[in-house]
């Protein structure tokens, strides 16, 4: 099995890697020599165990957090050399945890994806306008527009921060963990305007999940990490197999088709499987 898949090497281009980057926290390597392309018009999900460096590699990715050795490349170019408002033009990012400032509504904290594409005699203008209707309707929070943020529900207050990073309007999307605090059902509506923007529109998408088989089902690429480094890449189809779960999860499983999207589907033994004569094949 080909665990490494380069994109370049299969036809494809980035606009977004690392080269040889050591990062972490103050003295802390989380990752240490961590090379990685990310496919430009894919839709690529960081998978792992808790603490694993998943966040860690996006916030590198978006400049939230320097290498202290290697690069992190934006077009080509260290993006340690972009101005930030020129970096927020190019990627937006939807952090793990974001606050609102007290006191601030629904449109109001939307609007202010637009702020990369203001200028200093610029005013608010039609596009911008649009681009926050656009947002919030595509997150379906129209209805929320007037209410304070403080008042919502953490998963209406998730989807009104992902409104705000879609009115950015850059081609490439970076979130964190974006299907937390959300039920079920608006787990799979997000996850689907993902897909939309990242198939229709061309959206470059980059998220970090935790449920294995979103990721299965929704990712053109997946990155699977463990304690800091990467240990598989490529079409959820290529590398999702039982041992690379194990592996990187500790967790014994066996791997079907998902039935609709004929894509891998990790089934955990657990307790539940003992004596049970399909799941000991």
């Amino acid at each position: 099995m080909n665990r490494h898949v380069d994109p370049t090497a299969l036809g494809g281009t980035t606009r977004l890697s690392a080269r040889k980057a050591t990062f972490g926290y103050d003295q802390r390597v989380i990752s240490r020599d961590l090379s990685v392309d990310i496919p430009d018009g894919g839709f690529t999900v960081i998978v792992g165990a808790n603490a694993c460096g998943k966040s860690t590699l996006l916030r590198a990715l978006s400049r939230l957090i320097q290498p202290s050795s290697g690069q992190v490349l934006l077009d080509g170019k260290a993006i340690s050399h972009y101005p930030a408002k020129e970096v927020a033009r190019r990627l937006g990012l939807l952090p793990q945890t974001s606050i609102a400032p007290e006191g601030i509504t629904v449109a109001d904290l939307v609007a202010r994806g637009r702020y990369p594409h203001q200028k200093f005699i610029r005013q608010w203008s039609v596009e911008d306008e649009a681009a926050v209707i656009d947002a919030m309707e595509a997150t379906r929070i129209t209805p929320l527009s007037h209410r304070l943020v403080d008042e919502l529900s953490g998963g209406q207050r998730q989807r009104v921060w992902v409104a705000m990073v879609l009115a950015q309007q850059t081609p490439m999307l970076l979130l964190d963990e974006p299907t937390t605090y959300l039920d079920i059902a608006h787990q799979i509506e997000l996850l689907e305007l993902l897909a939309t923007l990242n198939r229709r529109d061309g959206h470059t998408v980059v998220a970090v999940l935790h449920d294995l088989n979103h990721a299965c089902r929704y990712a053109s690429h997946i990155i699977a990490m463990r304690d800091g480094a990467i240990v598989a890449e490529g079409a959820p189809a290529e590398i999702i197999t039982a041992e690379l779960v194990e592996e990187v999860f500790g967790l014994a499983c066996i791997i079907i088709d998902d039935p609709l999207a004929k894509t891998p589907m990790v089934i955990p033994r657990g307790s539940i499987s003992h004596g049970d004569p399909v799941l000991q094949e």
